[in-house]
């Protein structure tokens, strides 16, 4: 079964950010000149993926914004003659259709996708985090688990492998045996565990794509770590039902919800780009003699 739909949890409040994000949502920081949530959005469109929604809160009207059309923006552009300028705008808005529901209350992880039920309905979907952008131009992430899913047709998480010390930060996976060709069958689950006791090095990082089984155990599942509604705990109930997959996808991982995350992605993306590796490659070396 073709995945069409994505989810894109972006309710949080991105606290790690304040004083920036008191009135600017998180997703809308900039990596250079385009707002971290495009990079995710341009990765699920670039897999093939239809219709996206958006989970947000009542505090981010500006990421629906930046979606629209800005009618006013645009005709300033015509009579300035800013033609490039103009395409990049109106591709924002024409990029997929982008739909949004608001999360009334922070309850986790595993509740922002359960708002998601009556868009997703009876079909499999993908689900990216706004705090994950992984730069594979070749080869999205996103992409890669859905060509999973179409050869297995069950459910998988997207994991790469973490660093000892960074073990109790993310959910851990518990496998059957060795990955294989960068797959392994799920076993277990579980969420920030202390390295001593965690079941292997691969953490969730950010990427899924899911049967939508999974709606009937976030329906009933109990808080979790910190309180939380947590997805991690609705996967492992899962297995009970179905076989799910771990996937070791390929590309560079940035947390933007961190800020030394943040910077490291603005470093890498301006290096990469014609229009200002040079310059900002000779003013890093400036500050770094320093």
């Amino acid at each position: 079964m073709k995945i069409r739909k994505a989810v894109i949890p972006a309710a949080g409040y991105g606290t790690r950010f304040l004083p920036a994000t008191k009135s600017q949502p998180k997703e809308m920081l900039p990596i250079i000149d385009k707002p971290t949530i495009q990079y995710i959005v341009e990765e699920a469109v670039a897999a093939g993926i239809e219709e996206i929604l958006i989970i947000t809160n009542s505090q981010k009207t500006s990421i629906e914004n930046h979606f629209d059309r800005s009618w006013e923006l645009e005709y300033f552009l015509v009579r300035k003659g800013k033609t490039e300028e103009l395409a990049q705008i109106q591709h924002i808005s024409e990029i997929a259709n982008i739909h949004t529901v608001r999360q009334k209350e922070q309850k986790g992880l595993g509740h922002a996708i359960y708002c998601a039920k009556a868009f997703v309905g009876n079909e499999p979907f993908a689900v990216l985090l706004g705090d994950d952008v992984v730069d594979n131009d070749a080869y999205p992430a996103i992409k890669q688990l859905v060509d999973q899913f179409e050869q297995l047709q069950s459910s998988i998480v997207g994991v790469q492998a973490v660093p000892y010390d960074d073990l109790n930060k993310y959910g851990i996976v518990e496998l059957n045996g060795d990955m294989t060709n960068h797959l392994g069958k799920l076993i277990g689950m579980v969420e920030k565990p202390s390295p001593e006791v965690a079941p292997s090095k691969y953490g969730v990082l950010g990427r899924y794509v899911l049967t939508p089984k999974i709606f009937e155990l976030l329906e009933h599942q109990a808080e979790g770590h910190g309180g939380e509604i947590q997805l991690t705990d609705a996967i492992q109930g899962l297995l009970a039902y179905e076989e799910v997959y771990a996937y070791e996808f390929q590309g560079k991982r940035y947390d933007v919800g961190s800020k030394i995350g943040y910077l490291e992605a603005i470093i890498d993306f301006s290096l990469k780009r014609d229009d200002l590796k040079d310059e900002f490659r000779a003013l890093l070396l400036s500050k770094t003699k320093k």
